[in-house]
């Protein structure tokens, strides 16, 4: 059978599905019951199943609900509707511009980042949520008489798929970071899991400003990030790169004070998949600018290299990456430049290790002087015209007559090292021919200043 995936609205749809999930699960329990040394997959697979036939349960008393519920609000006066889901408010504030909207879609909207009203575009002064009592008595009263039950009959559930079942699992998750070792195990390893595969619940993160640092609780307080138990460490830190990867989540993430520090400290101990997650949380925080200023700022390059030189495998792709994204940011490049990035880059350029990545970086580091009179000392020329001449990937080939090109404008002693490539291998002029436009624009631009250099001489 096929993963469980998303749930059907369709109600003949999710019958069917109902059936088929039942099915895998009694194979399931089967299996694990039988075999005595039953693989730990066979019972994540058998909960991941039960979790979604219970969201499938749920889903579908909702929709059968809705329908009922919605025959009944389609009539109801415009005051009593919100102005951003259009349907019968059931928990109605008031906010700074004194308009009232349902309390998940107004918090949805500040939780997105927004700071106006969304009917009147009025910058909001502050944004405390005031019940607005009289509106609810009034849509309580219309309700009794249209014979709606505002809290039993219908389990909200939003735009993201979020229903009350969700947010109160959340909680509950929640609550036991702050409990003992085994119950800060159990939630870790649980939310981890929950943000991997319902993105509605990485939403709920945007929700609450206390979720991130109760998330971090169990490994913030330990004076020494090692001391923490490996996969706990490694629960906690993942399920944060799941929540980044969430784009309402990546300013809330960046900006929690404890957040940065703690992706620094995790990227230099802990198990390999940890320091890698860690990585590629940077990564993925450091798409927004703002963010990639300060993860720049905190010092997070310095771990990043450091991990990048040790160069376990498991590791490099998402250091690479978050290398690339911070350091498309100017400021960047000289701290990663004053950090050894050059050295270490082309350390493993030589031992040809994720080359692509790796001089994809280089370019980028090309455009600041330091980085670029680094190269020249490190011995980049040789290395570089080498992957000009063997490989076949025209990307890498762009990149490396660009860093080239870039070196001989500051550098014109290194043009001698390429003449002597010419002279050997034509390598230069045969991509002048051959590359892509963006080569052989390059390209050109090297010889006709290696021409000009062997004119100046003849004439002197």
């Amino acid at each position: 059978m096929a993963k469980p995936g998303v749930v059907e609205s369709d109600p003949g749809v999710m019958v069917k599905k109902a059936i088929e999930l039942k099915r895998e699960l009694q194979r399931l329990v089967k299996s694990i019951v039988d075999d005595e040394d039953c693989s730990t997959e066979t019972i994540d697979q058998a909960k991941e199943t039960l979790c979604v036939l219970k969201e499938l349960k749920l889903r579908r008393r909702s929709s059968l609900s809705l329908k009922l519920h919605n025959r009944n609000v389609s009539s109801c006066p415009d005051e009593f509707k919100c102005p951003l889901s259009k349907e019968l408010m059931r928990d109605p504030v008031i906010v700074a511009s004194g308009q009232t909207y349902d309390r998940p879609f107004i918090q949805k909207w500040l939780s997105a980042g927004n700071r106006t009203c969304p009917r009147t575009h009025q910058v909001l002064s502050h944004t405390v949520l005031t019940p607005n009592h009289l509106i609810r008595e009034m849509i309580e009263q219309w309700s009794k008489n249209q014979g709606v039950e505002l809290s039993n009959t219908v389990q909200y559930i939003d735009e993201e798929g979020l229903n009350q079942a969700d947010r109160e699992i959340f909680v509950r998750l929640l609550k036991k970071m702050s409990s003992t070792l085994s119950d800060q195990k159990t939630a870790a390893k649980e939310l981890r899991m929950l943000t991997k595969k319902h993105p509605c619940f990485r939403v709920l993160f945007c929700d609450s400003a206390d979720a991130i640092p109760q998330l971090l609780k169990p490994i913030c307080g330990s004076d020494s990030f090692s001391s923490v138990q490996p996969d706990l460490q490694e629960d906690v830190i993942t399920t944060l790169l799941n929540i980044s990867i969430h784009d309402n989540n990546k300013k809330r993430v960046a900006e929690t004070p404890m957040v940065i520090p703690l992706l620094m400290r995790a990227l230099r101990s802990g198990t390999i998949e940890t320091r890698s997650n860690a990585a590629a949380a940077l990564f993925t925080l450091s798409a927004l600018d703002s963010n990639k200023e300060i993860i720049g700022k905190s010092g997070a390059l310095k771990p990043l290299i450091d991990l990048l030189e040790e160069g376990h495998p498991l590791a490099m792709k998402d250091v690479a990456s978050a290398i690339f994204n911070i350091c498309v940011m100017h400021e960047n490049k000289a701290r990663a430049v004053k950090e050894g990035a050059v050295r270490v880059i082309l350390t493993k350029i030589k031992n040809e290790v994720h080359v692509d990545e790796l001089l994809a970086i280089l370019a980028l580091l090309s455009s600041h002087q330091r980085a670029v009179n680094e190269m020249g000392d490190v011995g980049a020329v040789g290395s570089l015209l080498r992957i000009i001449r063997e490989s076949s990937c025209e990307r890498n080939k762009e990149n490396c007559v660009a860093i080239l090109q870039t070196i001989c404008l500051h550098d014109r002693s290194k043009l001698k090292e390429i003449r002597e490539e010419e002279n050997s291998h034509k390598t230069i002029s045969e991509l002048a021919q051959s590359g892509t436009s963006r080569a052989k624009r390059k390209a050109s631009g090297i010889l006709e200043r290696l021409n000009r250099v062997v004119n100046i001489t003849h004439t002197a």
